[in-house]
């Protein structure tokens, strides 16, 4: 909206015209959104501290946890806040993606918020029931891509990297895959959430790329000559994954080793959410295991090990699930798991932006 109100004295002072271009609000959102969120986290968590509202550590976790107990949680509502703000002052407002996108957000980071209250609340891991949470999210992303089907103008085939002749329509089953992405997505983020900045970290490389994505999608230009999909209106999501690296950064400020608060479910459903439909919008959701490979990882690892928990009787693949508990429990210190796992990210949104080419 801000930049709507600067942009009508165009006319009298020419200088305002660089307001127009989608890189340089880009860069202002993620300046204002990470001023915001290390704002709201100076203001926030002393507030939360005072509040009780700290973090539940299972008695069968590493045993180095225990010392986190009662460090504050539900950072992420500091970090959603930070997003809309600085999206609404930057984004054009007659962009329809842009309200999507921001509205599964925050409604994804309401069913977080809740879960995390839950868990407040009975001073227990349990929050919300599994039933009830993924009801919730598939119910969300369901009406999202009904939403993007009928009132868009969507392209129902799908865009596969490194091949560029093969797009498959898939009609009304792309709302099965739309449905998948986001609630797979918003879950796998939230199990990589375990350890001081292992998941803000991740996050932030994945919306660097999706920045990059966007707004290549979004040029009718540029996506004609990479053989991508032109998506007319989504190069405007850059702002938005803008705005989301500025507020991780803030986030990252106070969640660094030794963490002085974490996002809670509140923030990595949402950010998972929010990357999961960027990525439908933009028409890369394959790219998305590329970018997103160290999600894919960790909600691959919780799944194989209770398969073959059950399978074998009570026999395990890895010392603890999530993976990043499994290097835990091997010796490594935390920021070693955490440092080594964003390397690991950093390599995969290269290779994603490969892909680019490569068709």
């Amino acid at each position: 909206m801000l930049y709507k109100l600067i942009y009508l004295f165009h006319a009298e002072y020419s200088f305002l015209n660089v307001f127009r271009y989608i890189t340089f609000r880009t860069i202002n959102a993620t300046l204002t959104a990470l001023v915001i969120s290390l704002f709201l986290g100076y203001w926030l968590i002393p507030r939360l501290r005072e509040l009780q509202i700290g973090q539940y550590i299972r008695e069968d976790g590493p045993p180095n946890h225990r010392n986190k107990v009662g460090t504050p949680t539900m950072g992420g509502s500091f970090i959603l806040l930070s997003i809309v703000i600085s999206s609404l002052l930057w984004v054009e407002p007659g962009n329809i993606y842009v309200w999507l996108v921001l509205v599964v957000t925050i409604l994804f980071g309401a069913i977080g918020f809740l879960d995390d209250y839950l868990k407040i609340v009975r001073k227990s891991s349990k929050g919300l029931r599994v039933w009830t949470k993924f009801s919730l999210q598939t119910g969300i992303a369901l009406c999202f891509g009904l939403a993007l089907y009928y009132y868009t103008d969507f392209d129902s085939r799908l865009s596969v990297p490194f091949f560029k002749n093969f797009s498959p329509d898939l009609g009304l089953g792309y709302i099965i895959l739309i449905v998948l992405v986001i609630v797979g997505t918003s879950n796998a983020v939230n199990l990589t959430d375990g350890l001081d900045g292992l998941a803000i970290g991740p996050i932030i490389i994945a919306f660097l790329s999706y920045l990059v994505f966007a707004y290549l999608a979004g040029h009718i230009k540029i996506s004609q000559y990479l053989q991508i999909p032109y998506v007319s209106g989504a190069g405007e999501l850059s702002v938005v994954c803008g705005a989301v690296v500025g507020a991780g950064m803030g986030f990252l400020w106070y969640n660094a080793y030794p963490a002085q608060v974490f996002m809670g479910d509140a923030g990595s459903l949402s950010l998972g959410a929010a990357l999961g439909t960027i990525a439908v919008v933009s028409k890369q959701e394959i790219a998305l295991i590329i970018v997103g490979g160290l999600f894919v990882v960790e909600a691959s690892s919780v799944i194989l090990q209770v398969a073959f928990f059950k399978i074998t009787g009570g026999k395990r693949i890895f010392k603890m699930a999530p993976l990043h508990h499994h290097f835990e429990l091997k010796g490594w210190p935390e920021p070693k798991v955490t440092i080594r796992f964003w390397i690991i990210a950093i390599m995969l949104a290269l290779l994603s932006a490969s892909t680019l080419k490569l068709r």
